[in-house]
């Protein structure tokens, strides 16, 4: 894609369909009059009357304990300087997001069109009742020191400098670790700094309160070296000036323990790296590119450990491992600041979360077989589910140890269980899926490609590394909807069709005959049925001339799924195929079962389906737990339909007992815990938060699923085929490119896991 496409689209998703990325939602209901005179007049006079009684009431009755100001005067955006505060505004917006999805936090964005320090800092006192705390974002240093400095004194809300802390929080983390690691203490350690901005002050500083000997430490600016008798240093740099007589990089290396990284691309060459200590520790943590190549790093020293600000390498430092966590604790306890006892808790909450037995949806997430402390894991993964009720109770608890908490918790269990369960309105299913697709690409047909959504979802898993696209159609409307959309990858176009596929066409179309023969198919038509884009497809997959396939885009679900069955067939024990969609709904996760295939399966087929369904759900990381749908709670009906249900359950009761799966029962009940804990306390699901549901028959499935999809606007990914030999994926027809994307990392991963069991096997053998 050229760079102006790219910024063609980039603008595209900020302007469709609603211009920018946060919006405010009702949280009451409004449906009636009633409903209406109690939100505004003349019931809402009742909150304001107990808030003026007593103001920490706002807590109670608005929603100034879970909002946060993200507030910037555009001076310092990102890496693209002084850009003004409107400027700043989709950036503003980005950081509302990331609060929203990693921690439930919502945000209002605020731009102050001011450089002036107390302009600024009045501003913010001024609008500071309507938060529970506030996040400063791209402000220039040296103003941004004196302006969170004012501000953290002045106000009784948290206040933290994210650009500041946050890189210091969560390098200090892997600091620590890595050191633990090569057996050095902190206090010895001989540590060089690379910048001398917001973060790179703050990390130095914070680094200290954990010992590190200010003796030992060398920044450096775009100058050189700070030295102390340098002339015309501020107060922040002059803090960190050194008395040694060196004035270079290439100096400052010889024999440092540890680099720290926060200034510029490639300033780092191999030699600097030879001459450190030994077991160095190199944060190279310049966006978007290191201050030394990953790669480079490592293959110049085997004794490193490395970390970087990148998701494409171990030991990521991001930002995200620690603001949205850490102001979930402050406001949790209504923290009047964010203190040092709380940046230090959220350090060691981080570095000790990095030490302990990594969740399978973690490991699933990296294509890992298990995550392990070490050289390549010295700090959590960003999408580790365990951040939420692991950091914020850390923070709220040293907030309250250290006397600035305006709110007690005392039961810290239920307080986890509640953080867990703000993470329903975050999925991070999907983000997960195509960061293990891109860990190992493979060769997915896009059976459909000259159509446009199709086109569209096969370059952008190309251009996201997802997979490596081959794409099957009309080659001449194929090579102009690529010039179209500035699609110039060299990619492979086949056109089953044409002359030039005509050797491949006979060999698949021999192979074919020999495995039906004896099922009415002659040379001939094998010939003709290898013209058709589906069978070419399939076979290509077969002979492992391509990893997976995608189709379904323009023809109905049976014509598609024939010959995939016919060619591909089933997997070794499989007594018959099954599709599930995952809905990404607000109480997390959903799978649904059979959604495509079968239209009225006995209870064999709905144990057998069931069970295919729950393997797919592992493969997602999630351990599922599975409601057996009916019209009828345990056997409150006799009917028939209810009793293969129950039957169903029996059976899987019987031969895994091990399987977490209960029913029949009415899909509220399935969905309601409490309901559920109530009613039939001795369901295998009481207590249990259900994340799968069977359905008696594929009417029933598949009306709900698309019933969702569509009043709800859950993200659907499926249907996801289950029980194939081979990966190949059907789309619902006129499916968005978005759903194509999302299955072809489905296709990618199942075609992972698919290769790993076949050499596993090949290795038993």
């Amino acid at each position: 894609m050229s760079k102006e496409s790219k910024r063609r689209e980039a603008l595209l998703y900020h302007s469709k369909p609603t211009p920018g990325k946060i919006a405010v939602v009702p949280t009451k209901k409004y449906a009636t009059q009633r409903d209406l005179s109690l939100a505004y007049s003349p019931g809402v006079a009742e909150p304001c009357l107990e808030i003026e009684k007593n103001p920490s009431n706002a807590y109670k009755y608005t929603t100034k304990g879970n909002l946060v100001a993200v507030i910037s005067n555009g001076t310092a955006v990102l890496g693209l300087g002084n850009i003004g505060p409107l400027a700043s505004k989709p950036v503003m917006e980005g950081k509302g997001l990331l609060f929203k999805i990693f921690a439930d936090i919502d945000v209002f964005d605020i731009e102050v069109d001011t450089e002036n320090i107390e302009e600024f800092i009045q501003t913010v006192k001024l609008i500071s009742p309507t938060f529970g705390g506030i996040n400063l974002e791209d402000i220039k240093a040296p103003e941004a020191f004196e302006i969170e400095r004012r501000l953290k004194e002045e106000l009784d809300i948290p206040v933290m400098h994210d650009d500041q802390h946050g890189t210091a929080i969560i390098s200090a983390a892997a600091l620590l670790n890595a050191l633990e690691i090569i057996n050095k203490k902190i206090e010895n350690v001989k540590i060089v700094v690379s910048g001398a901005g917001a973060a790179a002050i703050s990390c130095t500083r914070l680094y200290q309160t954990f010992g590190a000997n200010a003796k030992n430490i060398v920044m450096l600016d775009s100058k050189g070296v700070i030295r102390s008798d340098r002339e015309s240093l501020s107060s922040q740099k002059a803090e960190f000036a050194t008395d040694r007589k060196i004035d270079t990089l290439d100096e400052a290396m010889i024999e440092a323990d540890v680099f720290i990284g926060l200034s510029k691309a490639d300033i780092v060459t191999p030699e600097m790296l030879k001459v450190m200590a030994k077991d160095p520790i190199v944060f190279a943590m310049a966006n978007p590119n290191p201050e030394i190549p990953y790669q480079l790093a490592v293959d110049t020293r085997d004794d490193i450990i490395m970390a970087t600000g990148r998701s494409d390498h171990p030991n990521q430092v991001n930002n995200v491992l620690g603001f949205p966590f850490i102001f979930r604790g402050a406001l949790d306890v209504r923290a009047t600041k964010i203190n040092e006892e709380m940046k230090r808790a959220a350090v060691l909450a981080l570095a000790k979360l990095a030490k302990e037995p990594v969740p399978e949806q973690v490991n699933v997430a990296y294509s890992e077989t298990k995550l392990s402390f070490g050289k390549d894991y010295i700090i959590p993964k960003p999408f580790d589910p365990r951040l939420i009720a692991v950091v914020p109770p850390a923070v709220a608890r040293a907030a309250m140890e250290s006397g600035v908490a305006k709110k007690s918790i005392t039961n810290w269990e239920a307080y986890e269980d509640e953080l867990r369960a703000r993470l329903g309105s975050d999925n991070k299913i999907v983000r997960l899926m195509h960061s293990r697709a891109k860990l190992d690409p493979k060769r997915v047909v896009f059976a459909e490609a000259d159509e446009l959504a199709v086109l569209k979802a096969a370059q952008i898993v190309y251009e996201e590394g997802i997979a490596e696209p081959i794409l099957l159609g009309r080659k001449k409307v194929i090579e102009a909807l690529m010039k179209e959309i500035e699609f110039d990858a060299d990619v492979t176009i086949i056109d089953p069709k044409s002359d030039e596929e005509e050797s491949r066409k006979d060999k698949y179309a021999e192979l074919y005959w020999k495995q039906r023969k004896r099922r009415g198919i002659t040379l001939l038509s094998a010939k003709k049925l290898l013209r058709e884009r589906n069978y070419f497809a399939a076979m290509m997959v077969n002979v492992g001339d391509a990893d997976a396939l995608i189709s379904g885009y323009s023809r109905s679900y049976p014509t598609v799924v024939k010959p995939i069955l016919e060619l591909i067939g089933l997997d070794k024990g499989v007594t018959r195929i099954a599709t599930t969609n995952l809905l990404m709904t607000q109480r997390g996760p959903l799978f649904l079962s059979d959604t495509s295939i079968n239209i009225n399966p006995d209870s064999k087929d709905l144990a057998t389906i069931a069970n295919m369904t729950a393997t797919t759900v592992k493969m997602f990381g999630l351990e599922p737990v599975i409601a057996m749908i009916s019209f009828s709670n345990f056997g409150s009906s006799k009917d028939p339909s209810a009793n293969k249900v129950r039957e169903a359950v029996l059976y899987l009761h019987k031969f895994y007992p091990n399987l977490m799966v209960d029913g029949e029962l009415q899909t509220d009940f399935a969905l309601n815990n409490e309901m559920l804990q109530e009613r039939f306390p001795f369901s295998k699901l009481a207590g249990k938060k259900v994340n799968t549901l069977i359905f008696p028959n594929l009417d029933s499935a598949n009306i709900t699923y698309k019933l969702l999809k569509e009043l709800n606007k859950a993200e659907n990914i499926g249907p996801i085929m289950m029980g194939l030999k081979k990966p190949a994926h059907i789309l619902q027809m006129d499916a968005s490119v978005d759903e194509i994307v999302n299955m072809a990392a489905i296709a990618v991963i199942d075609a992972q896991k698919k290769q790993k069991r076949e050499q596993l096997s090949n290795s038993l053998n």
